[in-house]
């Protein structure tokens, strides 16, 4: 679609999306397209725990191709006969188990990063400092861009660049350079906030329950590891559920930071349905201020989402990176602008939990009307 940058534009469906998407992603499955219960999963893909795994292999062995348990997860992922695979929701819901969702990062139904024109004023840089208040940042990749390449924390947790173009098709994926711009809204409204990278999010702009959950994990152990303390947590991408449910094992990770402000972004959609893990009561949802985002009760802050301007990388010629900026609209960028004020609150004495109530009450929807 043609972006346009307006409050007001125009939300692709996720069957369109979904449409295209199938060349490069084949594994997936939308569920229910354009009704009550529409949701994108992986094909054929069921997600237990492993206290339920002997059940759910005596009761679904005839459907099941092989069982993955990976060594580092808590579920373990069944993945059932090439017949079966595209009924996987209605398997999941005829026998108590769930799929594995697909979730799509949020700018993704409204259009891809613009670069600044060159007549534009770049944005001031963010001052260099550092406070003693860390944010992880689950995304699709952390470049050294200049805002970033020469702060202190800078690849102290190892390197994630983006990864420009994964399709290899001759052309700078739809989502690429998400993280690095995410990360610049962020440090342009906390400057001092230590910024931990983990990628989750592809740079075709879609993940899943077990991958964001694995994400979770593996910066909450390393944050254990060295002894660092986590205060903030941004997520950019969501997902649907036929039961509009929370996936049990995204509930399980994000209820693993009970002393964390966790913030995540509503999503694209236009719609009141819930998109998880934003809408968990425990979670930060932050929408944009624009006709596009997702909204309802379950969203607890609003925050500009339309002609963001942040740092970007773009793929340059002969597969180079130039560094600049670009304009994004989306609640992506709504979600780490109240995570910034979440981070200068925790700076000022508040707990993670009290300043994230606050910059609710700060950002309310309610003051958005």
């Amino acid at each position: 679609m043609d972006y346009e940058s307006t409050g007001s534009a125009q939300v692709t469906s996720l069957a369109e999306l979904v449409s295209g998407w199938r060349s490069e992603r084949p594994d997936l499955v939308l569920h229910d397209p354009g009704g009550e219960q529409e949701c994108l999963v992986r094909s054929g893909e069921l997600v237990v725990f492993p206290d339920e795994l002997p059940r759910a292999v005596a009761r679904l062995g005839r459907w099941i191709e092989h069982v993955e348990e990976p060594a580092d997860l808590r579920v373990a992922r069944i993945r059932l006969r090439p017949n079966e695979r595209g009924q996987c929701v209605r398997i999941a819901q005829d026998h108590g188990y769930t799929p594995n969702h697909v979730h799509v990062g949020s700018p993704i139904m409204i259009g891809t990063a613009l670069p600044l024109p060159s007549e534009a004023a770049p944005p001031e840089p963010p001052r260099n400092e550092r406070w003693d208040v860390t944010a992880a940042v689950l995304d699709t990749g952390l470049d050294p861009h200049p805002w970033f390449a020469g702060r202190q924390w800078f690849g102290e947790w190892g390197r994630s660049p983006e990864v420009l173009d994964a399709d290899g098709r001759g052309g700078q994926d739809r989502l690429a350079g998400h993280g690095t711009f995410v990360a610049g809204v962020l440090l342009q409204h906390a400057p001092g906030v230590v910024v931990r990278h983990d990628r989750v999010l592809s740079s075709l702009g879609l993940t899943d329950d077990v991958t964001v959950a694995a994400g979770l994990r593996r910066i909450r152990r390393r944050s254990a590891d060295r002894g660092e303390r986590l205060h903030v947590v941004v997520l950019t991408s969501g997902c649907h559920t036929a039961d509009d449910r929370c996936p049990p094992v995204l509930k399980s990770e994000v209820s693993a930071f009970p002393d964390v402000a966790v913030v995540a972004a509503a999503g694209n959609g236009g719609t009141s349905r819930p998109s998880w893990p934003a809408a968990l009561p425990e979670v930060l949802a932050v929408g944009a201020d624009a006709d596009f985002s997702n909204h309802g009760p379950w969203v607890d802050a609003v925050a500009p989402g339309v002609d963001v301007v942040s740092s970007h990388v773009h793929l340059g010629p002969a597969g180079g990176r130039d560094y600049g900026f670009a304009r994004w609209s989306g609640t992506s960028f709504a979600a780490p602008r109240v995570a910034a004020r979440v981070a200068r609150l925790v700076r000022e004495g508040r707990t993670p939990r009290e300043a994230a109530a606050e910059a609710a009450a700060e950002f309310s929807p309610l003051r958005s009307r």
